[in-house]
């Protein structure tokens, strides 16, 4: 299997476009001719990136009929080397999207069935005593594994709950003074159900702002859910997924992501978007620094699928929303408006000038 890899990857270095500047060049933007370009990213890097992310898409749409933006989304998290969280009623596929990336992909996979009893240990492990050696054993927990499906993530306790909280952000896990490193690369895919609904838990601001970006599956059109009566009815369509790539590409892709060049008046910009979140009337709680790394990160990566070595506005503004909206909370006067943070951003990203071409 490692032998098609290289064969393919030589295939992609074959066929990579020159490097050319096109319009929207990180060069094209005001003040680059006085900033050096320090762009470390190739055309045959960008095209790996794609290549892989057009190997998942194919696979995961062969299962999740009619939901681009939500694939595209766990591609670009995927990438990005974030956590994802969706959220939406029973039903609509988010564990089925969750468990089809995982089959996408050669590495470990845990799922977590997240339950009113669930302990934190049950998540990140414990320790415990072996007669023989008479010494204590550390027993790891479903958190370790590469990519961890947490399900319906807000039916436990804050408390059960916050046992995510150092895997995400750190990607290990300290039990009885001990720390132990998660495998890498390290993904949670989330899904929750709305908290209107029966035996949920709102998670803690300080989990989602742990997740880079959440999304919502919404119910399929009436094209697709027919398909999906079509071709998944008779079988479980998951029988037919394979894996389409393995942990050390994944890697090797969000080392390629992170080399994307980012044009300082492109930073301003993004920091401009998350900023004016913290100045709203409309929010008592705006977006943290936080969310302007992540934001960063998750336009590099869709800089890198659309097999360009820089990043443009739009590869910002259009994830702001789903990026930053989880994070936010409304003001009393927004709630009874019933004004959602998903329009919120949207409008704030309009107020918020670009960097322009020149």
């Amino acid at each position: 299997m490692g032998d098609k890899r290289e064969s393919a990857s030589r295939r992609v270095q074959a066929h990579a476009s020159p490097r050319v500047r096109p319009p929207g060049h990180p060069a094209a933007f005001p003040g680059a001719g006085r900033v050096p370009r320090v762009s470390n990213t190739t055309s045959a890097d960008v095209t790996e990136v794609a290549t892989l992310a057009h190997d998942l898409r194919a696979a995961i749409s062969g299962v999740i009929e009619g939901k681009p933006h939500a694939v595209d989304m766990a591609l670009v998290v995927l990438l990005a080397g974030g956590h994802l969280l969706i959220e939406d009623v029973p039903g609509v596929g988010k564990t089925m999207l969750a468990r089809t990336m995982a089959r996408s992909l050669d590495c470990s996979v845990r799922r977590i069935q997240f339950t009113a009893d669930l302990l934190p240990s049950d998540i990140t492990g414990v320790s415990v005593f072996n007669p023989q050696s008479r010494a204590f054993e550390f027993k790891p927990g479903g958190v370790f594994a590469n990519i961890v499906i947490g399900d319906e993530i807000n039916r436990a306790s804050p408390k059960t709950q916050s046992a995510l909280l150092e895997a995400m952000e750190e990607h290990q896990v300290s039990v009885d003074g001990a720390t132990h490193a998660l495998p890498e690369p390290f993904m949670v895919f989330a899904t929750q159900n709305p908290i209107e609904m029966q035996g949920t838990y709102p998670l803690p601001e300080a989990q989602r702002d742990r997740f880079m970006a959440s999304i919502s599956m919404g119910y399929p059109s009436r094209s697709a859910e027919v398909d999906m009566l079509e071709h998944h009815a008779a079988a479980n369509p998951l029988d037919a997924v394979r894996p389409v790539t393995d942990a050390a590409a994944i890697l090797s892709a969000r080392r390629a992501v992170g080399r994307v060049y980012v044009h300082p008046a492109l930073k301003d910009y993004v920091v401009g978007i998350v900023a004016a979140t913290r100045t709203s009337d409309q929010l008592r709680l705006g977006a943290s620094p936080r969310a302007s790394l992540h934001l960063l990160r998750a336009a590099k990566a869709r800089a890198a699928i659309a097999g360009r070595g820089y990043v443009i506005p739009e590869d910002a503004s259009a994830l702001a929303a789903p990026v930053i909206a989880h994070r936010l909370l409304l003001s009393h006067r927004a709630q009874t408006t019933q004004a959602s943070t998903v329009d919120i951003v949207n409008d704030l990203c309009a107020t918020v000038p670009a960097p322009r071409r020149t």
